[in-house]
């Protein structure tokens, strides 16, 4: 029951998190046009990126598309790492390492409403 609990918490987090960073994409706002520039990413792959994460989140909070939208989040999470790393940035990828990890971790712990098989 507590796992349950603490699990449902970390998705809120994820979930909070997905959105509020997409939607910061999809705003075009100054911090992320500045971050993804100088991967040469346009404004509107930019907002492509935003779109995906916001989706990735919503799909998260549904037990049927919740390891799907983990997967889609955790593979932008590790998209960006790898651009930080390119770029040998490594306090930026340290920066998005505890949010791949905290999905992989969820994935790990399941969908709290799902029945058990």
């Amino acid at each position: 029951m507590i796992l349950k609990v603490l699990n449902a918490a970390l998705i809120l987090f994820a979930v909070f998190m997905g959105l509020k960073q997409g939607w910061a994409m999809i705003g075009n706002r100054p911090e992320m046009v500045t971050m993804f520039s100088k991967w040469h990413f346009s404004s509107t792959a930019i907002t492509i990126n935003g779109v995906v994460t916001v989706l990735s989140a919503l799909l998260i909070l549904f037990p049927r598309t919740f390891v799907f939208g983990n997967f889609l989040m955790a593979a932008t999470i590790l998209m960006i790492i790898c651009f930080h790393l390119s770029g040998r940035e490594l306090k930026g990828a340290a920066i998005e390492l505890p949010f791949l990890l905290l999905n992989l971790a969820i994935i790990y712990l399941q969908h709290p409403l799902a029945k058990a098989s």
